[in-house]
């Protein structure tokens, strides 16, 4: 992985990576926002935009049940710490779903799987020539 300098922020790729998870998805649109272009910063931010984004969705569903929450809470904490520490390595490491979708996004690819139809192996003849007029 290059250490080449972002366009967007002057950061190195690795720190701008790291940056995308420190306010979970918020810094995520922030890096989103930044950082079009540079794969890897993409790749996590959109990675931190949508594991943070759930992460977030769950605990206010189960906020009213105090100790599903403080587990949530420290398994948040665990992945935060954890995807901080890949980044900063240079890695893009792809968590099962979230990862997935993350790579597509970062690398532009487009929502379909299917290639492109083929054109025809034979293309439609030509119509007949008119018969010569026999005289």
């Amino acid at each position: 992985m290059s250490q080449q300098n972002s366009q967007g922020t002057g950061l190195q790729e690795n720190v701008a990576g790291l940056l995308c998870y420190v306010l979970g998805w918020v810094t995520g649109i922030v890096f989103l926002i930044l950082e079009p272009n540079r794969k890897f910063v993409k790749f996590h931010a959109v990675q931190s935009i949508i594991v943070f984004g759930a992460v977030t969705v769950v605990d206010l569903i189960f906020i009213w049940v105090p100790v599903v929450s403080w587990i949530i809470g420290v398994l948040a904490l665990i992945l935060w710490v954890f995807l901080m520490y890949q980044a900063y390595q240079g890695k893009m490491y792809k968590l099962p779903i979230a990862g997935v979708y993350a790579e597509k996004i970062a690398s532009g690819a487009t929502g379909s799987s299917n290639p492109p139809a083929a054109p025809p192996a034979n293309p439609p003849a030509a119509p007949p020539a008119p018969p010569a007029n026999p005289q």
